[in-house]
């Protein structure tokens, strides 16, 4: 990683806001078929495998994953903060020889994403509808812990219903354009700026977490989280949440004061 070496990012804690309070996953452990119940009957068992398929000819992807900057009230664009969050990680990045940088479409996305480009050497920026912000996936009741199942699916069900039902197909895009070894023999380095639930996603992608766990797993912002996706091996989670390029009152926005972590 650049200018010091990689470490394991804090502990995560919950986000301020709906939206905050919850992050990403995907497929269950390689090759599981699931089964469950909806409104009484038996719904469609799903095969999934955590596996990526592998051609004769590929090599490493290094796929480094931000969220944006922070974002004004409105969400409209960047905050002051979060544009110099944008300006620091980009000079953290330089040493990296990364080929694109991929952003959502919202603003504030775009705006973090520029920023970033602007501090590195005519690398390339591409807006990306997988890399947006939607839900990913969403659990039965069956596959929640008893104790969490109401008030998580009540949370769920308070999302946009374009966000709910478009978000899984996003998902699966997200997957198959960021993830897993690249074609050819050069190894490749990605920067995806995107939100909090699908750095989330990913996240629980590479550790072959249950799909629903994507649930509790949260981002601050502008800080960075790499995976290794290397032929012929398991993904590989670096590093996550990693903040050391921010100043001390830079860090840990978007989590609510209560629940930051304290020296």
């Amino acid at each position: 990683m650049s200018r010091s070496s990689a470490r394991a990012a804090p502990p995560l804690y919950g986000q301020a806001g709906r939206r905050n309070r919850w992050a990403a996953g995907d497929v269950p452990p390689p090759t599981v078929r699931r089964s469950s119940t909806v409104r009484g009957r038996a719904a469609p068992a799903v095969t999934v495998s955590a596996t990526p398929v592998v051609s004769a000819a590929s090599a490493t992807r290094h796929l480094y994953l931000v969220r944006h900057g922070e974002a004004t009230p409105d969400e409209s664009g960047l905050s002051g903060n979060g544009r110099r969050q944008a300006v620091l990680l980009g000079e953290r990045l330089r040493d990296i020889p990364l080929t694109a940088i991929h952003h959502g479409p919202l603003p504030r996305a775009e705006q973090t994403a520029r920023l970033i480009g602007e501090q590195l050497d005519h690398v390339p920026t591409h807006r990306s509808e997988p890399a947006g912000d939607y839900l990913p996936y969403l659990p039965t009741r069956d596959e929640l812990p008893p104790e969490s199942a109401d008030e998580t699916l009540k949370r769920l069900a308070g999302f946009p219903a374009r966000e709910r039902d478009e978000g899984p197909a996003l998902a699966r895009a997200a997957m198959d354009l960021f993830t897993g070894p690249v074609p050819g023999d050069e190894p490749r380095h990605e920067l995806v700026v995107t939100h909090n639930f699908l750095i989330a996603w990913l996240v629980r992608a590479a550790l072959d977490a249950p799909a629903w766990r994507w649930l509790g797993l949260n981002h601050a912002n502008a800080a960075l989280t790499a995976i290794r996706y290397t032929p012929g091996k398991p993904a590989a989670l670096l590093f996550q949440n990693d903040m050391r390029h921010l100043p001390a009152e830079l860090r840990w926005t978007g989590f609510p004061p209560e629940l930051r972590p304290h020296d």
